[in-house]
């Protein structure tokens, strides 16, 4: 690692200290400056004072993203508004945004654990990181732009969009880091490639950050194909403070999180239970030195597991899997739970089609319909009806032994999937008139 950070790897029972006393701090904070905590841990008879272990903390009530919206703006916080620097706001895209606020201790955190990132990419003063994640509320831009000055490289704040400035600023000012969605990265290397560029000759990548979605393996490994560099995902949210919750290192086999400021639970989300490390369940997360807007067994909805075992990279943290999907964008195929991951899992090992696609949902009669959507790779003849007619069996034939239920397949010529500035847009609900 370029930048020597003690605590990444530090003895893990040095950090289970500092968590454990973080915990015991936040939720007597908590308790003490913020009503909705007070209320709902004497409706659940927690008293915040008995915690003495991490197993004292599973006794506290969840969190819920509806929690923090029905006391917006700031019924949440834990500090006077005077002592905010600081506000964002989630994207909203599955309901009315939530409120994010940062002291200036919480932006010096931020500024760290976003630039952790860095550290795994070996960046220094020597590097240009152009950030391409929107500025503004979402927290994506300025997180990525805290980070990078953090790790010492020189930024470009370029925010999104304007796609060929962006390849043009790459080739011509030098950057050696894109940190945008993964999305984004894979409509620059496209455009770069439309353009008459070869990135591998043209560019000087050597690594990206990329997040605010999730991504296939086979996604990953076209747009390192593309882009000639390293992928690395990052991981966070604005409830619990923006990217940089957890990071991937250079081994790219799960994310460390950041536990000297973050503590991870994985439940089951059906039942609350907590679960050991390695199973897949609903990652809950609880601050432990957030002062604006600390938050206490946050139910996060994203599907991991804590991989088990330590990273040869040295870093002691523990870590995430990738995430397999969100238990709110987990589809259910006549009573059959599907995740889009699953889905991409499947047309990884189809080398015909591209690793765009779109689940389009419709109701015929009263059944659900799906139709997945997914783009071929140009040199696919979707003139022939055949081949087309051959393919689309396999895909279905193929989804139908991997999820036990039938979805339709459509095969799409390459570029008809709108690309997206920020976050790609994976499901269509047309049963309720989202478009």
């Amino acid at each position: 690692m370029s930048r020597q950070i003690p605590i990444m790897t530090a003895p893990h029972e040095q950090i289970e200290q500092i968590q454990l006393e973080g915990i015991k701090q936040t939720a007597v904070r908590c308790y003490e400056n913020i009503p909705f905590y007070r209320k709902s841990f004497d409706d659940a008879g927690f008293d915040p004072r008995s915690i003495e272990s991490f197993d004292d903390l599973a006794r506290a009530p969840f969190v819920t993203k509806q929690d923090l919206r029905d006391n917006a703006p700031y019924g949440m916080l834990a500090v006077p508004l005077s002592e905010v620097r600081e506000v964002h706001m989630s994207s909203g895209t599955t309901g009315v945004a939530t409120l994010g606020a940062y002291t200036s201790h919480d932006i010096e955190i931020w500024r760290e654990c976003f630039g952790r990132g860095l550290v795994f990419a070996n960046a220094d003063e020597n590097d240009v990181c152009q950030i391409c994640y929107g500025y503004g509320l979402f927290t994506g831009g300025l997180g990525a732009h805290y980070g990078s000055m953090w790790s010492g490289a020189t930024v470009i704040p370029i925010s999104a969009g304007n796609t060929e400035r962006q390849v043009r600023t790459l080739r011509d000012l030098g950057t050696t880091i894109l940190e945008c969605t993964p999305s984004y990265a894979m409509h620059i290397a496209d455009t770069a490639i439309e353009m008459g560029l070869d990135p591998a000759r043209d560019f000087h990548l050597r690594a990206g950050i990329h997040g605010a979605e999730p991504f296939s393996d086979a996604f990953r490994a076209d747009l390192e194909r593309k882009l000639d560099y390293k992928v690395l995902d990052i991981y966070g949210l604005t409830e619990t403070m923006g990217p940089g919750v957890a990071v991937e290192c250079m081994e790219q086999d799960g994310l460390h999180l950041a536990e000297d400021h973050f503590y991870a639970e994985i439940i089951n989300p059906a039942t609350g239970e907590v679960l050991p490390d390695g199973e897949w369940g609903e990652l809950v997360i609880t601050t432990t030195d957030r002062e604006a807007s600390p938050v206490v067994r946050y139910r996060t909805r994203d599907i991991t597991r804590i991989i088990p075992g330590e990273c040869p990279c040295g870093c002691t943290h523990r870590r995430i899997d990738r995430l397999h999907g969100r238990t709110d964008d987990m589809l259910i195929i006549r009573g059959v739970n599907v995740f889009p991951s699953q889905i991409e899992d499947v047309m990884k090992h189809f080398d015909e089609v591209s690793s765009w696609y779109q689940i389009e949902l419709d109701t015929r009669g009263s059944l659900d319909v799906v139709t997945l959507k997914v783009e071929t790779n140009p040199n696919f003849p979707l003139d022939s009806i055949g081949a087309v007619e051959g393919l689309q069996g396999k895909i279905q034939s193929a989804l139908k032994t991997a999820l036990s239920v039938g979805i339709k397949v459509k095969l799409v010529e390459p570029k008809s999937i709108p690309r997206s500035e920020g976050k790609a847009k994976r499901v269509i609900d047309l049963r309720k008139g989202i478009n």
